[in-house]
């Protein structure tokens, strides 16, 4: 499987693209080779795969996180649409700690973006009836899940939303503030 992967400033959040191979019927693409990601240094085992539709434009889903024992690192693409993903590191003492990445994933790009566990995931669907397919390196745990403010302006997120109104979950509006988190996630070093 080829592919490309670009580093971002958070280390360890990844921009994977999956070579596409078109001709005049369309195009064939492996969205996930482990072997390929182990050759680039990318190992972790996913165990679970979510797809999700936002109906609107705008839909905001995140920041969500798993805490320790059922952390989660995500892989996550865009299956129909277009929506701008982001990472916001969450690490108590890491040194790029609620500092944040986003990249425009969509069907047209191919593009994924890998989130480790120790950050928190988030997306605003750039087109309607935007499909969301990500895979997950543990299970969905109800009592470990947690959130931090889509718009806390400590982190600064440019959604890129101009004069659309946010549509947001009850769970989401009501995320706390990063200041107001007991992450518990801790850096470890490189």
């Amino acid at each position: 499987m080829p592919l490309t992967v670009e580093q971002t400033p958070l280390p360890g959040v990844v921009v994977i693209t999956p070579t596409r191979f078109g001709d005049h019927r369309g195009f064939f693409s492996e969205s996930y080779n482990a072997r390929a990601l182990a050759e680039n240094g990318i190992t972790m085992q996913f165990m679970q795969d979510n797809h999700s539709l936002s109906m609107t434009q705008g839909t905001i889903r995140g920041l969500h996180f798993q805490a320790p024992p059922n952390a989660q690192d995500k892989l996550v693409r865009c299956g129909r649409g277009a929506l701008f993903d982001v990472a916001v590191d969450i690490r108590k003492g890491s040194p790029t700690y609620g500092q944040w990445f986003g990249v425009e994933l969509s069907f047209d790009n191919g593009k994924q973006l890998l989130v480790p566990a120790g950050f928190a995931h988030g997306f605003v669907t750039r087109a309607p009836e935007t499909e969301i397919i990500y895979k997950c390196s543990d299970y969905y745990a109800q009592g470990t899940e947690g959130a931090v403010a889509w718009d806390d302006p400590q982190v600064g997120i440019d959604w890129g939303l101009g004069d659309i109104a946010p549509v947001l979950s009850d769970k989401d509006t009501n995320a706390p503030a990063l200041a107001d988190l007991n992450s518990p996630f801790t850096f470890e070093g490189v």
